[in-house]
């Protein structure tokens, strides 16, 4: 009977956290939303150049007329309260290139990019941290050291090389694996067959964007675990005559995964520029690939759109981890 006001209580606090969390996220917003503005359109070049150097056209009229148009000939403070007061709509402006709307070209784009980011990390963390406990488990002996250098070399390869590599080797020299897309072009098959040949696509990117964050979560998990292993708790359980695997997985384990959970959530913004140069990799159709798109064609609006999303994601990740966090570890008052 009085587990559940306990219950209540808690679960109401986390509701209050994070209404607070969120109320503090708006300002964080508005300042990554200006500074990308301003920085973006401080760059040289405007989608106005990249339309008329397509059209082969040079008629300063025509040119002039477009800058009007795009409303490139107002002061640059008029169009950035112009941009905010869309945003306040909730209208993230037109696409000059795609000629669509922003928000559409991104909704379009979203499932494949989350599909590609919560495959790599959900496999990153899996293996990171099994991986890790197998090394501290096995300190000082040739599995530990094993697991190291392997770890070290993914860490200190460049993503886009890794994936490069298995292009050659899976895609072109074995061809057992699709060179790029998301799907076989002009194959029909059933709601099952297509999700099936969704994931044959994916094998390459995420494996690609899954290696570095596997090496990086490895060595963290391996350091956790191997200073939880020297806190009191731990030589209590062993003197009390606790088995090494049950102080392994039941007492260490949790309180190491405190570091990697924490990662995860700072990790999220260089997870998305990863799948930016993974997705141009292998052509994965994600808001990575139209981020790259976006810069060529000089569609800033666009561009600041998926910066714009982004920005949400990633606060809205690093709420949900602080969360995670304190149901971890309860010792812990998220405030």
């Amino acid at each position: 009977m009085g587990a559940a006001p306990d219950r209540t209580t808690a679960w109401s606090r986390a509701a209050k956290v994070l209404a607070r969390r969120l109320v503090q996220g708006v300002p964080i917003v508005l300042g990554i939303v200006v500074v990308n503005f301003l920085l973006l359109h401080a760059a040289p070049g405007t989608v106005v150049d990249a339309l008329v150097g397509q059209m082969g056209a040079s008629d300063p009229a025509l040119v002039e007329r477009m800058r009007t148009q795009f409303g490139l000939d107002r002061p640059i403070w008029e169009r950035l309260l112009l941009y905010l007061w869309n945003l306040v709509r909730l209208d993230l402006g037109f696409s000059a290139f795609y000629n669509m709307p922003v928000d559409v070209l991104i909704f379009e784009r979203l499932a494949a990019t989350a599909l590609l980011m919560l495959s790599s990390i959900g496999v990153a963390l899996s293996l990171g941290v099994v991986a890790g406990v197998a090394a501290a488990r096995r300190f000082n002996t040739f599995w530990d050291g094993l697991i190291g250098v392997v770890a070290l070399l993914f860490y200190a390869t460049p993503v886009f090389w890794i994936g490069l590599m298995l292009l050659v080797l899976f895609a072109v020299q074995l061809d057992i694996l699709p060179i790029g897309g998301m799907q076989t072009v002009a194959a029909e098959f059933g709601p099952i067959g297509t999700a099936l040949d969704v994931l044959w696509h994916l094998i390459l990117p995420m494996t690609t964007l899954s290696l570095f964050f596997i090496a990086t979560y490895t060595r963290l998990m391996r350091s956790s675990m191997l200073e939880a292993y020297q806190q009191d708790y731990v030589r209590t359980a062993r003197a009390k005559g606790v088995p090494e695997r049950d102080v392994a997985y039941r007492h260490v384990l949790r309180n190491a995964l405190l570091p990697v959970v924490t990662v995860v959530g700072v990790q999220i913004g260089a997870l998305l520029g990863g799948a930016v140069v993974v997705e141009s990799v292998f052509n994965w159709p994600g808001l990575g690939r139209l981020a790259y798109d976006a810069v060529l064609q000089r569609d800033f609006n666009l561009l600041l759109g998926i910066l714009f999303m982004s920005s949400i994601v990633v606060i809205v990740v690093n709420i949900l981890v602080d969360l995670l966090y304190a149901w971890l570890d309860p010792r812990i008052a998220v405030e």
